[in-house]
């Protein structure tokens, strides 16, 4: 394993992913301890290089205290690596597989990744893969979006989008309908539904929809019936499903108009 990526000295892995490789590190400068983000070996292309710089530009720009800070970018050995504040506090999921949230517990992590959205929805930034692994949690246990890497501006005819309409990127158990059907005019809506998704497995322990391929969980988003999260989780109030239908209904317009709207109906029933 590397031991140095420019001058931080690197402790150990943090995780994998399709696009990038992260691992806990030593900034020796200014003592602190960092995460580092670097495209893996035998994943470089033209194309990735694209996203990965992308990522760095629209994190630098996302100036926000519910988005992972980014602290420096660089390149070594032909390989770009972004430096981002280290969360100590784990992930989502990771809270998740020990035990469902309580109703309060989830508001508060809702209520800071909403805000986060809506700043970047207001920047013209959609995040399109909204998850428990994508939402971090410092060491006193504050909630943070992470991983802007296939995140794509709203506005039609920007030039700055890397995907064509047709093109299915993101996580299909959090996927809103329109982005299961390959739809380029997502907006802040899209997220909005992702939210939601993860606000049904934060409370019930299981994600909305489960199938044996990510083709018919895609179809599941589009096409079946909003489940009932009061059938899993029976002692949450009545009103806590028609929240759930709210931010999980199929046609954009159907749903909340913002984040911050789903935060505020959430804070009323806690």
């Amino acid at each position: 394993m590397t031991t140095t990526i420019g001058r931080y000295q690197i402790i150990r892995p943090l995780g994998a992913g399709g696009m990038a490789d992260v691992y806990l590190a030593q900034d020796p400068t200014l003592g602190r301890q960092v995460a580092i983000k670097v495209i893996g070996s035998g994943r470089f292309d033209a194309n990735l290089l694209a996203r990965f710089m992308r990522e760095a530009r629209t994190v630098a720009n996302l100036e926000h205290p519910a988005i992972v800070p980014l602290y420096d970018y660089g390149e070594q050995d032909g390989r770009p690596y972004l430096v981002m504040r280290y969360m100590a506090g784990g992930s989502l999921s990771e809270r998740i597989a020990r035990r469902p949230l309580s109703l309060a517990e989830a508001t508060t992590v809702v209520s800071r990744i909403a805000a986060a959205l809506d700043f970047a929805h207001a920047q013209g930034i959609i995040h399109r893969d909204v998850k428990p692994d994508n939402i971090l949690f410092d060491d006193a246990g504050a909630a943070y979006l992470s991983d802007f890497g296939i995140a794509r501006y709203a506005a039609i005819g920007t030039g700055k989008s890397l995907t064509s309409t047709g093109a299915v990127i993101g996580t299909t158990a959090y996927m809103s309908p329109e982005q299961a059907l390959g739809k380029g005019d997502l907006d802040g809506r899209s997220d909005l539904y992702s939210l939601g998704a993860v606000l049904f497995e934060a409370l019930s322990g299981d994600v909305p929809y489960k199938a044996d391929s990510a083709l018919q969980q895609a179809m599941l988003h589009i096409n079946a019936p909003i489940p009932d999260i009061r059938a899993r989780r029976p002692d949450l109030p009545p009103v806590t499903q028609t929240i759930i239908s709210r931010v999980l209904a199929k046609e954009p317009q159907a749903r909340y108009q913002s984040a911050a709207a789903l935060t505020g109906d959430l804070r009323r029933v806690t």
